[in-house]
């Protein structure tokens, strides 16, 4: 390497150095600015009482149980339809009727549990006391 070349290279990592300090300390700095200049922070404490719960208890079981029982006919109808396509391209074979006739009894199941859904969550709410 050239005497030119090299002063060229050494002040060009140098150069790259000093930006990088100045990138570690600038970078924090303005995060920190940035989070102080946000009016909203200086209104987050209104001295009022924090209501965490925005519903009571009956109305989280009923938005439970009709989560419940949507997730579980959703489920069910999936088995279903697998059944259906299980029993459809078995062609005689065995096997493939008998994993059809499973596929159904878990569809079944799984209605049964979507019809109970209510009963059982009724059952939660009297042991919670709600």
């Amino acid at each position: 390497m050239s005497p030119t070349l090299w002063a060229r290279f050494r002040a060009l990592t140098t150069t790259l150095s000093t930006l990088r300090r100045v990138a570690r300390v600038a970078a924090p700095a303005a995060v920190a600015l940035g989070m102080l200049a946000v009016p909203a922070a200086a209104y987050g404490d209104t001295g009022e009482p924090v209501i965490l719960a925005v519903n009571d208890l009956p109305t989280v079981i009923a938005n439970l149980q009709a989560w419940v029982m949507g997730f579980l006919t959703a489920v069910a109808t999936l088995f279903l339809v697998l059944a259906g396509v299980y029993w459809a391209t078995a062609g005689g074979d065995p096997a493939q009727v008998d994993k059809a006739k499973g596929a159904l009894m878990n569809a079944l199941v799984g209605y049964g549990l979507a019809v109970l859904a209510p009963v059982l969550l009724k059952v939660v709410q009297g042991i919670v006391g709600g």
